[in-house]
């Protein structure tokens, strides 16, 4: 009879995961769909422009449509309100690797540098562009057709919007590195909560729109031309870090766009909840623990490397203070954009922007890294046990702003950051196995890890690019993009056999 019983639930939980997997597979296939219209836009772009390159994207969206409409049709089936926390953990990997191979198509049917016809180039580039990372492998961009260019702003943008969205409604909720500290609702999970977090949702899309409206007005009225300054609004704001030159943000210093595009990237750095708080009145709203910090760090290291750089002779006063604000920037944000080679600036620097790639932006932000809040965990973590290591006796409260520190977000945290530099670890020496040195391997495991970009050294360095890596290496950082921009646990997770068992 008992074994009857456990067959008989055994049989009930193979049909739950079944109908578990359809459910994600229809909006895997609706994300598709979304896609595929994305890509009519550089397609009208080459198209206007008298470019053959428009028939690349044409034939990449109708593959993409019909990909994603078989996956709806053959999936079809009456969603409920909310995803379980078991499908929440199977759609996000799922989602972004599904995106990232249909992205990919637009590259490896191009004829253009290295990502034409070649899978790997190609799959690293969408994979860098979706994960907001921008390391590319791609060359003469100044000369790639606009559709192609346009089309890697695309995915950044786009990137951006889908890891805000689940910083703030899946991520809290499946408890990931502490964030659970940050959800949006309370602790109820009924229907009735699902209004809110949809007008949540709409009001950070307007401000992300209206975001990079201003900022591609701002570029324009800076020097940029219509089409660079579009493109780089949309890099800028999702802290993707792609460019239209290869010389980066180097190609434009004048009318202080470079101290513009340094705002730009810091707003997209800050939680883009208070933006909805500051638009519902709470004028107040960005006066926020993790904003103070995110804005003292930036503004510290900035003024000690431009004085740096200007004691050492290589800029004038401005030049300095210009060039270390937005490079450090950049890095702390985990965009990307050079102006400069910083690996040139001496030893001091390379160390300085070597530390800062692990730091990153604010949670519910666009930028990578492992996040402002975790480290004032653990700064708060460290406090208290001082504190009780001088009063043993002593009662001392973990609190976060005027929030309690559960042991349930400190021991997130701390897992996460076990986790995350064991696969930094893991992926470095990965890395070397193919033949890469340690400051190449090192720089850029952290930079797939914490979506930055540009590593360090001459070949992947803010001068250079990834072109000239092995493939191994190039998959190996593509999964490090992947992990590192769905915060490690909800892709690792997919790999303990008790999670498809229970």
């Amino acid at each position: 009879m008992d074994e009857l019983v456990t067959a008989s639930s055994r049989q009930a939980n193979s049909a739950n995961a079944f109908h578990g997997l359809r459910t994600v597979l229809f909006l895997v296939g609706f994300i598709l769909l979304a896609m595929a219209g994305m890509m009519l836009f550089p397609m009208v772009v080459d198209w206007q422009s008298g470019a053959s390159h428009w028939k690349v994207f044409a034939i990449s969206a109708a593959l993409t449509a019909s990909l994603g409409g078989v996956l709806m049709v053959k999936n079809r089936l009456s969603l409920r309100a909310a995803l379980t926390i078991r499908q929440a953990f199977m759609l996000t990997p799922l989602s972004w690797l599904a995106v990232a191979s249909v992205s990919a198509m637009p590259f490896y049917f191009s004829d253009y540098g290295s990502v034409g016809g070649d899978l790997t180039n190609a799959f690293f580039e969408s994979m860098s562009g979706i994960t907001t990372t921008g390391a590319t492998v791609i060359s003469g961009l100044d000369d790639a057709p606009r559709g192609l260019l346009l089309w890697r702003a695309i995915l950044q943008w786009m990137g951006g919007v889908g890891i805000i969205a689940m910083a703030i409604a899946i991520l809290p909720a499946l408890g990931i590195g502490g964030m659970q500290l940050f959800r949006t609702e309370s602790s109820d999970r009924s229907e009735k909560a699902m209004p809110r977090v949809r007008q949540i949702a709409m009001v950070m899309a307007l401000v992300y729109i209206g975001l990079t409206a201003c900022a591609a007005v701002v570029y324009f009225f800076a020097g940029m031309s219509a089409f660079d300054a579009i493109a780089h609004a949309m890099t800028s704001i999702a802290t993707g870090g792609y460019s239209t030159s290869d010389l980066s943000f180097a190609k434009w210093e004048a009318n202080g766009i470079q101290w513009f595009a340094s705002v730009f990237m810091l707003a997209g750095s800050v939680p883009f909840v208070l933006y909805v708080r500051f638009v519902a009145g709470e004028t107040r709203a960005f006066w926020d623990r993790q904003v103070k910090t995110l804005l003292a760090l930036a503004g510290v290291v900035s003024l000690v490397v431009g004085l740096w750089l200007f004691a050492s002779g290589q800029f004038g006063f401005e030049a300095a203070m210009r060039a270390a604000t937005f490079n450090v920037v950049s890095v702390i944000s985990t965009t990307g954009f050079a102006s400069s080679d910083y690996g040139s600036w001496g030893n001091v620097a390379v160390g300085l922007f070597f530390m800062l790639a692990f730091v990153g932006g604010c949670t519910g932000s666009t930028s990578g890294g492992i996040k402002i809040f975790r480290f004032e965990v653990v700064a708060i973590m460290l406090k208290a046990h001082f504190m009780r290591l001088l009063y043993p006796n002593g009662v001392f409260a973990r609190t976060y702003g005027t929030r309690r520190l559960d042991d349930d977000v400190t021991t997130s945290v701390v897992a996460f950051l076990s986790l995350f530099f064991l696969c930094y670890i893991v992926l470095t020496l990965a890395l070397m196995a193919f033949g890469l040195n340690f400051l190449t391997s090192a720089s850029a495991a952290v930079s797939a890890l914490s979506n930055i970009g540009p590593g360090l050294g001459a070949d992947i360095g803010p001068a250079g690019n990834f072109a000239t890596i092995p493939a191994g290496a190039k998959w190996l950082l593509s999964a490090g993009m992947l992990l590192g921009r769905l915060e490690i646990f909800s892709v690792l997770i997919l790999f303990i056999p008790r999670f498809w068992r229970a």
